[in-house]
């Protein structure tokens, strides 16, 4: 399904300085204002050095002209060696006012990716915002939106600045030289400004919008080929893939013609506009020149004046297609800031979600668990407490909820009702069927998610044997060799590493869904022996009968949102089920036990 993007990111308005003022606001007038004024500060005062500069250069150069006309040789060495004094001067002016502009711009963006990401990592939000429709590609936001936003923004507001200053420095200038010109000035900048906004302009900011987000999709599109590479070849679907990556690439051909065909006109408009002006002050002051009223260098000068104020004027004319483009980030980023301060602090008008409470055990009180996006009904009313050492597996069919009820207790879906009490989430420690493999060391594999924990290697090395993974550290070069492990490993070591996890940071529970399931029985029974020698008590999801022996209880999904809790150790024995209903609640509780269903051929690795 194509996402809707915004309506309103075709114009220049209130709206959009709102939206940009409320990313902007936060460094300006934050804990780094003082160093973040003192810098624009500088550049302020090197500008206004700089535009004096550009006044003493044009005044030089009408200077030597004329001496040149009137063949006066003192007057033109003169004049050259005031220039030469004035350019000496100036070019360090100029190169340090550069570094201190792009220096400015990369602390604001340092300040800005780190409030982006801090945010977008607070309270799991980066989980949250991946199944928002309105959010494509945050990692493009926060990769070249951020970095667009920071320094266009110092490019437009020193331009701005240089604008008002330069009008100011020239304005006496032309002025003296021809009253006239200032007031053609005026009107023709005006013209060229409401007709570029008015006429041709406003197109532009919607369809680089559209680039922007497709560029992206494309970028995504070539990302995950590479990330999902091998399973790719298996399947022999490069054909798809790359019909699916040259569908994407043909949207961001197409839009961007469009966007072609709309700067096309544009630039026509724009290099006219701006081509006229090298001709025009000329010939307004040519009668006086011809009548000997005004030497030539005055010509020079005044189309010097000319030319910087009609800049000045015309800044947003010259700089409209940048503009627009800096436009559709500002939308992109407002977007997610949006999102990011939004949250998922309360839910939506007339709809209900599950309420996590920090207790010192895992309880479900009246759990009733859907599917964020659809709604559909997956489990009701379960109640259950998994007190210390009091294992649990949870069994029933594929797509029944098993590994959902796995995400609402580690508070990624909420919506439902009920309540669930668990203590905190740094005391649990969830496993996934395929385990999350980061780009480190083997050493930060073991400790991961507390990386900077202090372990001996002697205890890392005995957890690595417990899990016949002893002969990795020789394989990858040691503890501390960086290596893609998520590539190297088969999907069974994986899981063994995972599990390897578990035994050194001994959380209050582990939960693994399917955690096992690449590995053959022996291994399998052998992690399991190994995890009930810790304190921590199991929560599993399972296919595998024998993993009912290293649980106490199970808790049965039979669908449409039935449940039946039992005793592990009756469970699969007992010929048949005796069963008391209550369709109301949609619980189902057992009274005897029944045989262990749904359980697949395994795959032995």
């Amino acid at each position: 399904m194509r996402r809707k993007h915004p309506k309103r990111v075709r114009t220049f308005d209130r709206r959009l300085w709102n939206r940009f003022w409320r990313i902007a606001r936060p460094f300006w007038l934050g804990d780094q204002r003082w160093a973040a004024g003192g810098l624009l500060a500088l550049l302020v005062v090197l500008l206004l050095g700089r535009t004096q500069f550009n006044v003493l250069f044009n005044e030089q150069t009408g200077e030597f002209t004329s001496a040149l006309a009137a063949k006066d040789a003192g007057r033109f060495w003169k004049a050259m060696q005031v220039f030469g004094l004035a350019l000496l001067a100036a070019v360090p002016l100029y190169a340090f006012y550069y570094y201190v502009r792009d220096r400015l711009g990369l602390s604001w963006r340092r300040w800005l990716t780190g409030d982006f990401l801090r945010r977008y990592f607070a309270r799991r939000q980066f989980y949250e915002l991946a199944g928002e429709e309105a959010l494509d590609n945050p990692d493009q936001r926060i990769a070249d939106d951020i970095q667009a936003f920071t320094q266009k923004s110092m490019l437009f507001l020193l331009e701005l600045l240089s604008a008002v200053l330069t009008l100011i420095a020239f304005s006496s200038v032309l002025w003296a030289i021809s009253k006239l010109l200032v007031g053609i000035l005026i009107v023709y900048a005006a013209i060229g400004t409401v007709m570029t906004f008015g006429v041709f302009g406003k197109p532009l900011i919607g369809l680089n919008f559209q680039q922007l987000r497709r560029e992206a999709d494309f970028r995504f599109g070539l990302i995950r080929v590479r990330e999902n590479a091998e399973a790719i070849a298996f399947y022999q679907g490069e054909q798809r893939e790359s019909a699916h990556v040259a569908e994407r690439f043909a949207a961001l051909y197409e839009n961007y013609k469009r966007l072609l065909r709309r700067t096309l006109g544009l630039d026509f408009f724009r290099y006219a506009f701006t081509f006229v002006t090298y001709a025009l002050p000329i010939v307004i002051v040519a009668p006086r020149i011809l009548s000997g009223e005004l030497e030539v260098g005055r010509a020079v000068q005044a189309a010097g004046a000319f030319a910087a104020m009609l800049t000045a004027l015309s800044v947003f004319v010259d700089r409209f297609e940048t503009l627009s483009a800096f436009a559709a980030g500002v939308e992109r980023l407002h977007q997610m800031d949006r999102l990011l301060d939004k949250g998922a602090a309360s839910p939506t008008a007339g709809q209900s979600w599950i309420e996590s409470v920090e207790g010192s055990e895992l309880a479900l009180e009246s759990v009733t668990l859907e599917t964020p996006g659809t709604g559909r009904l997956l489990v009701e009313g379960v109640t259950l407490g998994v007190a210390a050492q009091a294992d649990l597996v949870i069994v029933g069919q594929s797509g029944g909820g098993k590994s959902s009820l796995l995400r609402a207790i580690a508070g990624l879906w909420r919506r439902g009702s009920g309540t669930i009490r668990r203590p905190e989430l740094s005391q649990m420690l969830f496993l996934p069927q395929r385990p999350y493999m980061i780009w480190g060391s083997l050493r930060e594999q073991l400790l991961y998610p507390n990386v900077d924990r202090e372990v001996d290697e002697a205890e890392l090395l005995d957890v690595l044997q417990r899990v016949n993974l002893g002969t990795l550290v020789g394989r990858c070069g040691g503890l501390d060799s960086v290596q893609d492990f998520a590539k190297m490993l088969s999907i069974g070591e994986q899981q063994r590493l995972a599990v390897a996890r578990v035994l050194l940071s001994a959380p209050r529970y582990a939960i693994l869904d399917e955690a096992t399931s690449a590995l053959d029985a022996e291994n399998e029974a052998m992690l399991y022996a190994e995890l009930k020698r810790t304190r921590a008590t199991l929560i599993s999801v399972t296919h595998h009968p024998g993993l009912l022996a290293y649980h106490t209880q199970v808790l049965e999904l039979l669908g449409e949102g039935k449940w039946a809790l039992h005793d592990a150790a009756g469970y699969g024995l007992a010929p048949g089920l005796e069963e008391v209903d209550d369709l109301s609640s949609g619980v189902v509780r057992a009274k005897a036990s029944k045989t262990l269903k749904h359980h697949p051929t395994r795959k032995v690795r």
